[in-house]
């Protein structure tokens, strides 16, 4: 249990109104307190997880929907709201019998990393508590996990959408787009990477070490899916518009706070796919930059009207250490998003320290005696530059190109095995 949990079970119509109290009171102080209806449910086996705040419009009827839900589903489970509110949503919550989480307001991810003390289930179902997901097909989701899944997303386009629920732009650019670029760089298999109804097992979402504190908990949540490999499955749900008289939180927040949580979002696609754009555009740069660079060694060429000269080679030498240094970098980052282990124990098998370094001090050696015939050109000619024979020159590129790469290999081979030290039990045999 939580060390700051203050745990409620209200018996009476007053003590509901104290529950507004405590729930501002936390909001206001720090603490996170739990409220506990009368006809909780002693053994949850799904748990059904949303934060709210301000939401005393929708709050009961969304109550009401997720208990026929689980009844629909057949299957006995929880409604853990996650509050920070300043009208009559939590009260309104524990009448309707869910369990009521108290916290300061600090962003939609931090929620539910708040909450997760608190969820007793082995399924978690996650949406929004404002009707716009229909809680009342959770059978859905039951069946997948039922069936093994570890991780099953919502679908508005399985499913349906109801007439004015999306914003055009929303509907038909912003989601479909970022779906796409999703899958190209994870090359996974989405349809609707921002639905807000989704569900997780309770153990992938306690090895799934959520960091963000706002809109891009979603996102980080697909990322990290991918990355560790769960079983992962699609529903079809209905995606409502908002009822009247009510506002969005996108629209409380001002015009601006879509493209924001757009920019967001497509941060935590890049920055947890970071290997997509240096790992193999990194190992092709070098490709493409030792092809221009290593058949010049011993002088100019020419193929058709083109001469490869000391130009080329130096073009050559810059392409084929930058990419040198992306490929190693993507190598890092894959370590880094590994949850399963299977890529740290690749690279490291790859990347063996007393192989790796004995390879690279005979590398260096080698580079070092290319460039040695340029030395020994420049003291032979009595310290003239312009004495120096040309072939010389491009000995001493490609000597330097190798004593480069030897250094950066092993540097980065070192960092290799400092970032997977954080993973126990992988054999790092020298």
């Amino acid at each position: 249990m939580h060390p700051d949990a203050i745990i409620q079970s209200p018996a009476s119509a007053e003590v509901v109104d104290v529950a507004v109290a405590v729930a501002r009171s936390a909001t206001e102080a720090g603490p996170v307190k739990l409220l506990v209806p009368d006809d909780d449910v002693s053994d949850p086996v799904v748990s059904v997880v949303v934060p709210a705040m301000d939401e005393e419009l929708t709050i009961g009827d969304f109550v009401a929907w997720c208990r026929a839900g689980l009844d629909a589903a057949g299957v006995p489970g929880e409604i853990l709201i996650i509050d920070s509110s300043s009208d009559r949503t939590p009260e309104l919550a524990l009448a309707g019998g869910a369990r009521v989480l108290c916290t300061p307001k600090r962003g939609l991810g931090r929620a539910y990393i708040d909450a997760l003390p608190f969820i007793r289930g082995q399924w978690i179902i996650m949406g929004d508590a404002d009707c716009t997901y229909d809680f009342r097909q959770l059978a859905h989701f039951v069946e997948r996990f039922r069936e093994g899944h570890e991780f099953v997303m919502g679908s508005r386009w399985k499913g349906s959408i109801e007439p004015g629920a999306m914003p055009f732009l929303h509907q038909h650019l912003g989601t479909p787009v970022t779906t796409w670029i999703l899958n190209v760089l994870y090359g996974s298999r989405f349809s609707d990477i921002h639905c807000g109804m989704r569900g997780i097992t309770r153990d992938a979402l306690q090895r799934m070490h959520l960091q963000s504190q706002s809109w891009e908990y979603a996102s980080e949540m697909v990322l990290k899916s991918v990355h560790m490999k769960l079983r992962t499955a699609e529903v079809p749900v209905t995606f409502l518009k908002d009822r009247e008289g009510r506002v969005s939180h996108h629209k409380r927040l001002g015009w601006f706070s879509p493209f924001q949580a757009a920019w967001i979002n497509l941060r935590a696609m890049f920055v947890y796919g970071a290997d997509f754009f240096l790992l193999k555009p990194g190992l092709a740069l070098f490709a493409v930059g030792l092809l221009i660079s290593l058949p010049v060694t011993f002088g100019p060429f020419s193929v058709g009207p083109v001469t490869f000269s000391l130009y080329w080679m130096l073009l050559g030498v810059t392409m084929a250490v930058l990419g040198l240094q992306s490929f190693y970098l993507g190598c890092v980052v894959r370590v880094l998003h590994d949850y399963t282990g299977s890529a740290t124990a690749r690279w490291l098998g790859l990347f063996r320290y007393t192989r790796t370094t004995v390879a690279c001090v005979l590398l260096f050696l080698t580079g070092l005696g290319f460039t040695s015939v340029l030395v020994a050109e420049y003291v032979r000619s009595g310290l003239h530059l312009h004495a120096l024979q040309m072939h010389a020159t491009y000995m001493a590129v490609t000597g330097l190109l190798l004593m480069i790469v030897s250094f950066m290999t092993f540097t980065s081979t070192l960092l290799l095995h400092a970032a997977a030290l954080r993973r126990p039990g992988l054999d790092r045999r020298p």
